[in-house]
Formats: structure tokens, C-alpha cells, sequence
């Protein structure tokens, strides 16, 4: 997608450790339209599954799934990175942030993902494969299928991609980040 690449590196910037900071257009301030497009492009890519939700965890993966959601007219829920007083029933599991370096004790309600669900998982990065994983946990414990995961941005040199693509999962992403080495953003 040369418009999202266009946007990693003229509004990107690499900070040391292998973060990729994109908040001016994907996870702090957004582009309206550049994420109606990642739907669009994202919507063109799993043409033809057989999906009926569309998953993400919180934060930075609402904002594209929901256009997603929209497009598609088919339900988001996300993963909540808290345990909210009023959820019962729920399925959880930990999930490593690589960003901010802690983990997440993460839920999402029995309600919304149960095994008649057909899922697409969207997420803003990524990185070492961390919130997918916890993503399969969650549909394993509640019998639903991942027909497809969707990454606006992956950062190859970290083996996320790598290893879940191993896994046999169809693994979309709209952008390759294959170095940030010596702060200096390179695509693929």
C-alpha cells in the first residue's frame, strides 16, 4: 500500500530499540482517511473468507477495525486490556506489549467470540507476534477460527510475521518495516 509507506516515512520516526513512532497518523492522532483506505485494502485482502466478526485489541486496532466493520457491515469487539468490574464470563490471557515493555492480563466476554464465530483479527503492528498470539489463545478457549490476521504495519526484522505465518495463518500486512537500524525507517 504506497500511500501507508509514503506515510511511514515521511511522518514516521525510528527511536532507539526498534520503536516505530506513527502517532501523528495511526495511534495518537489519526487519518480519517488513510484508515478508511487500510479498510478498503484490508476488506480487498480477505475477499472471498469466510468471516462473520472482525477482533482487535485495545488501543491502536479500534480505530482500523472499525472502519473495517463498517465497510464490511460485520460486528468489531475488542480485547480489553483491563478487567472491567461488569464483564462475567470471560476468556483471558497475557499478552506481552513490546512498546511498553509490561504484560497484559487481557479479556474479551465469552458473549462475543464463541465457537460460531469465523474471525479476522486487525491490529495496528506487528512486532514479535505477541497480541495475535493472544488473540489465537482467546479463540481456542472459545472454539471460534481465525480466518485471517490483518497488521496496517509489521516490523519483519522482529519474527512475529515469521513465526505465525509457520503457524499456517493468512497474515496481511500493508506495510514491511524491515530495519530501523540506526534510526533510519526501511520498507520493503
Amino acid at each position: 500500500m504506497e500511500l501507508l509507506k509514503k506515510r511511514i516515512l515521511q511522518d514516521g520516526r525510528s527511536l532507539p530499540g526498534g520503536i516505530l513512532k506513527v502517532d501523528s497518523f495511526l495511534n495518537h492522532q489519526l487519518d480519517p482517511n488513510l484508515m478508511y483506505q487500510v479498510a478498503e485494502e484490508f476488506k480487498r485482502r480477505f475477499e472471498g473468507l469466510n468471516y462473520n466478526k472482525i477482533v482487535t485489541i485495545e488501543a491502536s486496532g479500534i480505530a482500523p477495525a472499525i472502519m473495517l466493520g463498517y465497510i464490511t457491515q460485520l460486528p468489531v469487539v475488542f480485547i480489553k486490556k483491563k478487567s472491567p468490574k461488569t464483564m462475567e464470563n470471560m476468556l483471558v490471557s497475557v499478552v506481552h506489549s513490546f512498546t511498553k515493555d509490561r504484560d497484559y492480563t487481557v479479556c474479551i466476554s465469552k458473549n462475543f467470540l464463541t465457537a460460531d464465530d469465523h474471525v479476522v483479527f486487525i491490529d495496528d503492528f506487528l512486532a514479535y507476534g505477541n497480541a495475535a498470539m493472544g488473540m489465537l489463545d482467546l479463540a481456542k478457549q472459545s472454539g471460534a477460527t481465525v480466518e485471517g490476521m490483518g497488521f496496517i504495519i509489521e516490523k519483519s526484522f522482529q519474527g512475529g510475521g515469521d513465526e505465525l505465518r509457520k503457524m499456517g495463518l493468512n497474515i496481511q500486512s500493508l506495510a514491511m518495516v524491515e530495519s530501523l537500524e540506526n534510526c533510519e525507517i526501511k520498507i520493503r
